[in-house]
Order: structure tokens, then sequence, then C-alpha cells
């Protein structure tokens, strides 16, 4: 049974930072691109950031404020978010897809419950 179980969402101050993590069971981490989204209230999900197998072949909708990175050795992936917004108030989710990167949600075949940020203005 595959599992992404993500933590460390929270309430957050304007210009303040967290990192999320994304704990993966059930499949063979090492072999799959991992990414995350996000979902704000009323909107579509969009893509946030993703890493390939490796680790260093990266890809984000903020490269500034955005870091991913991934722990083959924890089967875990995390997001580190700097100078929080308001606009970056959302559900975030972590994907995994077999392969090749992709900023498509569709593309992912599995998809954790999601943690919630709020950042407060």
């Amino acid at each position: 049974q595959v599992q992404l179980v993500e933590s460390g969402g929270g309430l957050v101050q304007t210009g303040g930072s967290l990192r999320l993590s994304c704990a993966v069971s059930g499949l063979a981490f090492s072999n799959y691109v991992m990414a995350w989204f996000r979902q704000a209230p009323g909107k579509e999900r969009e893509f946030a950031a993703a890493v390939g197998v490796g680790g260093s072949d990266t890809v984000y909708k903020d490269s500034v404020r955005f870091t991913i990175a991934r722990d083959n050795a924890k089967n875990t992936v995390y997001l580190q978010i700097i100078s929080l917004k308001p606009e970056d108030t959302a559900d975030y989710y972590c994907a995994a897809k077999w392969a090749y990167r992709s900023t498509d949600a569709g593309q992912y075949d599995y998809w954790g419950q999601g943690t919630q940020v709020t950042v407060s203005s």
C-alpha cells in the first residue's frame, strides 16, 4: 500500500518560513520523481516544485523562495518556503510519479492528503 504523508504545515506570519515534509512508503522511492503542488481556497491545484530521482534535477514555480530536496535514505521529500506571503496560503500536497519529471498534476500517480499552510498578514 502506497502512502504519502505530509507534515509541517501551520499558521505562519508574513515573511516567515516553513519546511514541509512528505514521508513515503510502499514504493521504490528512489525511482520516483517527487513533487509538491498546492491548492488555495477556490482555486485549482498548481505546481510548486519537483525533484528528479537523483535529487539534483529540480524545477520550480518560484525558484527564489522554494527549495525542494529529497532524502532517498529516509524516503522523504521536503519543501522549504521562505519569505512567506498571504498568497502562499493553501493546502500543500506531495505527489510521486515514475521516471520523468513533470509539472502536470495529471502525470502523477500517487498523492498525499495534504498539509495546510496559512500565512497571516
